[in-house]
């Protein structure tokens, strides 16, 4: 079938690397009427989180055939350098080797911006201001960008060129993984009704605040901005919606479990008509909640070798057996099977990736006081 539209690729230069070759990323565009929202989609941040790349390959196949009310950018091997920190095996690229950063806690906070605009564009009606307000964004990170070189971390330039292209769009999509982990997903409060339309079954809701990470660096100015015009007694709605995708765990891809996460996606877009489809509708399941403040880690009672035993992303009650922990060096002075139960009703959604733990490793983190939506 001939494509309906075209795919143009830019390589992003976001740094160099020691020989003094550039360090760059791939940028998918896709055009659309112009009509919806436009849409920022990338994968990848943390290195062995995979699974967001072949997510976007079946997105892009599914999209080139589809009419485009808005446009579409998509952003493969977010992080090139993370995706090729390896040790052995394994893959690493969680955080920046060299400062011990979280790579996804690098984006800049626009908090700073808000007090002067609107003491200079509160006057303009919605349109004019959420364009204008756009437009800010987007000049501030590049301001950042060709600022003195000497003032970014390699971390830190690649989070602004992200954010910078993150900031043209209306909504953006950033696809992560957990170690070992169920599909999940969070959600800014303000944007609950449209946690429905994507095909994952468990929400973590999260109130206004920036740590750093790529949806709250999106989100948080426009959700401070109708905050404050709230205040004024002027209802502005959150121009923009952006959410982290968790896809399950790391260091692997499934291209048909993909496809099926692409269709998700491609839900929730036709929901926000940046596609025009009736193809493409949320499935039918019991969806839970969690606000950001019950979501709990169970760290290792003790150290040894874990055997997981808690079924990922279902409830389960207070008592339930969620891993045993197995201590050979004192077989005959004491028991060496330990078995560790939680205390209350949860929900797990991921447990650590390894069977080693030393004692205070975060074993499992979990849903409690959860909610059906």
């Amino acid at each position: 079938m001939k494509p309906l539209n075209t795919i143009v690729q830019e390589n992003r230069v976001v740094g160099e690397i020691a020989n003094g070759l550039p360090l760059t990323i791939p940028v998918y565009r896709l055009k659309g009427s112009g009509t919806g929202p436009s849409v920022y989609i990338q994968a990848n941040m943390h290195g062995a989180e995979v699974q967001g790349n072949a997510v976007i390959y079946q997105l892009l196949e599914l999209l080139k055939h589809l009419p485009l009310n808005g446009d579409i950018t998509l952003v493969p091997y977010a992080n090139p350098i993370g995706c090729n920190q390896k040790s052995g095996e394994f893959t690493l690229g969680r955080f920046d080797p060299i400062t011990g950063t979280n790579w996804n806690r690098m984006y800049h906070d626009h908090t700073d911006l808000l007090d002067d605009f609107l003491l200079n564009h509160s006057h303009l009606d919605d349109s004019a201001l959420k364009s204008r307000f756009k437009r800010l964004l987007i000049e501030q990170s590049q301001k950042r960008l060709d600022g003195p070189a000497n003032h970014l971390t390699t971390g830190k330039r690649i989070a602004l060129n992200l954010q910078r292209l993150a900031h043209e769009a209306d909504i953006v999509l950033d696809l992560h993984t957990g170690p070992i982990s169920t599909k999940h997903l969070y959600c800014p409060l303000y944007a609950q009704e449209s946690a429905r339309y994507f095909d994952i079954q468990n929400v973590l809701l999260i109130p206004e605040g920036f740590g750093g990470a790529m949806d709250e660096a999106c989100f948080c100015p426009w959700w401070q901005l109708s905050s404050a015009l709230q205040a004024k007694g002027r209802d502005f709605d959150v121009a923009v919606e952006a959410f982290t995708v968790e896809l399950g765990s790391q260091e692997k891809i499934d291209l048909r479990e993909a496809k099926d996460d692409a269709r998700g996606i491609l839900s929730y877009l036709a929901h926000k008509e940046v596609i025009v489809s009736s193809e493409f509708k949320p499935r039918k399941m019991k969806r839970f909640g969690c606000y950001l403040k019950d979501y709990e880690a169970f760290y290792a009672p003790m150290g040894g070798m874990v055997e997981y035993t808690a079924p990922l992303g279902e409830p389960i009650p207070a008592g339930t057996t969620i891993a045993h922990i197995l201590r050979m060096e004192r077989y005959l002075s004491e028991q060496p099977l330990n078995v560790i139960s939680i205390d209350k009703p949860a929900i797990p959604i991921l447990h650590f990736a390894s069977a080693s733990v030393n004692q205070g490793t975060e074993l499992y983190k979990f849903f409690t006081n959860y909610f059906e939506l």
